[in-house]
């Protein structure tokens, strides 16, 4: 159950954004086997999501909530705070990165404006087909101390990747080639770089903040949109879109991400404990994915809510020609950081 917070400090960090600080007042109790090295115990650290309960964020959020008060024996709890509680995902990473919130996911569909290295995973046809190569990717510990000086530089500690699954495209018709992008308004994250990846098909990206992006859809502003699956289905877009296009260009990808200064002030075992969590469940993470965005896929077609398309090789083939400009649009924001980071996915991709 999401934990409902009652201190004023609350209301002020989703007015202001300018709240600071990183745990609660000290609290008796049980202290259990582990016995804490000052009276400070227990205390909370803030996760704040990008999406809705019940998503791929939440389910990851709870099981760390968890995780982490399991293993420290009780002295750190996890509040929660679902999408819509605290802001837009914009704002949730300026809270992290003041330190109103110590926790949150960060997409690079956002992030990318703020950390431009991160925009590679706007790029299309770039990560690997096969999960597994996907996740081992993703997981590597070179790619992820290449990322830790870019985000460090904004404020942020870089603590891990989530994959959510496909990036699958909905709009009043299927999406077969760039010529069916031509004109057509479609709603993209606020990064530039996520623009440009469907600007590259002739399409007219919308940014438009997710909670919006349902009336939107209905009230025809905007034509069309990408997202995971379970968030097709979980914000009922499929209730005002007649067609899903599952190209497989791109991953959804959110780095979890914490304020630096208060990772860096955090006593040796509370930082292993955290990094532990992290590591621990970077297997429930993909395997939790998968399940929901397949639930949801077949919650869809068995409603017949939506016409589903695959697109064959072929189809696939003249998007990923379209989609290579946009490669040399990213290098020239991030220079040889960038560079860098393209060799080395695109050599993991190789076969």
């Amino acid at each position: 159950m999401i934990k409902t917070p009652s201190r004023p400090w609350l209301a002020l960090a989703a007015c202001s954004l300018m709240l600071s600080g990183c745990s609660d007042d000290p609290a008796p109790g049980d202290q259990g086997s582990l016995q804490p090295i000052s009276d400070k115990y227990p205390i909370t650290w803030r996760f704040a999501l990008e999406e809705i309960e019940g998503s791929v964020q939440h389910q990851y959020a709870e099981a760390f909530r968890a995780h982490i008060e399991d293993i420290s024996d009780g002295l750190i709890e996890v509040d929660v705070f679902p999408y819509g509680s605290l802001g837009t995902s914009t704002q949730l990473t300026e809270l992290a990165r003041n330190g109103s919130v110590n926790l949150a996911f960060a997409s690079p569909g956002h992030l990318a404006d703020t950390v431009p290295e991160s925009g590679i995973f706007n790029l299309h046809f770039l990560m690997p087909e096969q999960p597994e190569a996907a996740r081992q990717l993703l997981e590597a510990p070179e790619l992820i101390s290449q990322f830790q000086q870019p985000y460090q530089q904004t404020g942020l500690q870089l603590l891990g990747f989530i994959p959510e699954g496909w990036m699958t495209w909905t709009a009043n018709k299927p999406l077969r080639s760039p010529d069916d992008f031509q004109g057509l308004r479609f709603r993209t994250m606020t990064s530039n770089m996520a623009a440009a990846a469907y600007r590259a098909y002739g399409a007219e990206p919308v940014q438009t903040p997710y909670s919006q992006v349902y009336s939107d859809l209905q009230l025809r502003k905007i034509d069309g949109q990408a997202n995971p699956v379970f968030a097709i289905e979980e914000m009922d877009f499929h209730e005002v879109q007649t067609t899903l296009t599952m190209a497989r260009a791109s991953y959804f990808v959110a780095s979890i991400v914490s304020n630096q200064q208060w990772y860096n002030d955090l006593p040796d075992r509370e930082r292993k404990w955290l990094n532990d969590a992290v590591r621990d469940l970077a297997g429930f993470a993909w395997e939790s994915q998968e399940a929901l965005n397949q639930q949801r896929l077949e919650s869809m077609v068995e409603a017949g809510d939506i016409q589903v398309v695959l697109l064959d090789d072929d189809e696939r083939e003249r998007f990923r020609q379209a989609s290579l400009p946009v490669r040399d649009k990213y290098l020239k924001q991030t220079g040889e950081t960038g560079r860098a980071l393209l060799e080395f996915v695109d050599e993991w991709t190789q076969p």
